[in-house]
């Protein structure tokens, strides 16, 4: 299935930005320490829960229909959805290793050697890097759950935690938990084939229970 990159996402204050990196999407468990030192938003009443339709994505997440937002549109109906997931730890890591490679080749800054990053641009290359793992994580949610993004700034997506201030205490490594809230879609072709896919597996336990009575 091909996933519409979600471009554009907003962090609580922080502003908005672009992804540049395609996605491969790693977790492991969340650091419960780090749990302790982020707030995550109250998780919003009602919704319909969401089944993945690939059991081994984005494990530890979970995903909600918060409504229909626009009904009858020509590309399909369009809903809010409320997102909690894990942003990897090591992909954090592993992007901001790659942006400040990719900085030092033209960093100049006055008082610095060229290629060096001053102490104080650091902050800023970590919050990237923690941008995009989000962003990936997010993208990830898509196929997990059988939906299909928004193009131009309706695809937006709100993450609820203030991400400046996550950075301000973190540990390069550890897991950042988030929640998030996105329009999207439903995919119809991978929803279609998620349900002949659990009708297959109900019948062949059906098939299994009268042989084993048979028996």
């Amino acid at each position: 299935m091909k996933i519409a990159s979600i471009a554009t996402i907003l962090f609580g204050s922080a502003a908005a930005f672009t992804a540049t990196t395609p996605f491969h999407h790693k977790t492991s468990t969340v650091s419960n320490t780090f749990l302790k030192a982020v707030e995550l938003t109250p998780e919003p009443e009602g919704g319909e829960e969401l089944t993945k339709v690939s059991e081994t994505s984005l494990p530890g997440s979970r995903m909600k229909n918060m409504g229909l937002v626009e009904e009858d549109n020509p590309d399909g109906d369009i809903y809010n959805f409320w997102l909690t997931a894990v942003a990897n730890g090591d992909e954090i890591k592993k992007l901001r290793i790659q942006t400040e490679k990719e900085a030092s080749k033209k960093a100049n800054f006055p008082g610095f050697r060229k290629g060096q990053i001053p102490p104080y641009a650091q902050p800023k290359m970590t919050m990237f890097a923690i941008q995009e793992a989000v962003i990936k994580t997010c993208e990830a949610s898509l196929e997990a759950y059988g939906l299909q993004s928004l193009q131009g700034s309706q695809g937006e997506v709100n993450v609820n935690e203030d991400m400046q201030e996550v950075c301000k205490g973190y540990k390069l490594g550890n897991d950042i938990p988030f929640t998030a809230t996105y329009k999207g879609k439903f995919d119809e072709a991978v929803q279609a084939a998620s349900e002949e896919g659990h009708d297959t597996a109900a019948m062949e336990d059906v098939v299994v229970d009268v042989e084993a009575v048979a028996e």
